[in-house]
């Protein structure tokens, strides 16, 4: 089946089955590998996208599912909370195996788009759903507060 998917701000066309997995048409489609597999089972968080602005595993979500609502990947986020997301993760060295990274990001963009000025208990439920194996959760807390702090400036 046809399917037409805004991903990263571009229309794009898939030939899949609508009840693949989002992730692999991101992966394995549109070559698009800053999305990671980590689980299979909407738990861990590695595959974490925006679907619409707001952050979603995209191994649970059935492509067929997606409809109009624009996805964005790692690849895909930026402006002025994205930017001072990266500078903050790289600044206080946020990443140690960085499997989990892309997906921390893009729910801590969404998080600070929603909520700029986020406590520690808003960051750890925004966060809740990815999984760190290396458990730096304090150095990821810290950027997505530095990040809010560049944002203030």
């Amino acid at each position: 089946m046809t399917l037409r998917l805004t991903v990263n701000d571009q229309r794009r066309r898939v030939e899949t089955d609508p009840e693949t997995p989002l992730l692999w048409v991101i992966r394995e489609q549109l070559g698009l590998t800053g999305t990671k597999f980590g689980c299979g089972a909407g738990v861990c968080g590695a595959c974490t996208v925006q679907l619409d602005g707001k952050p979603v595993q995209s191994c649970s979500v059935p492509v067929g599912d997606v409809g109009r609502q624009p996805v964005t990947t790692i690849e895909g986020v930026d402006g002025p909370v994205a930017e001072a997301v990266r500078r903050a993760w790289l600044e206080l060295d946020a990443a140690e195996c960085g499997y989990c990274q892309p997906g921390m990001i893009v729910a801590a963009i969404a998080l600070l788009r929603r909520k700029p000025h986020c406590t520690d208990k808003d960051i750890d439920d925004a966060l809740r759903g990815n999984i760190c194996r290396c458990g730096i959760y304090d150095r990821i807390r810290a950027a997505v507060h530095l990040a809010a702090r560049k944002l203030e400036r």
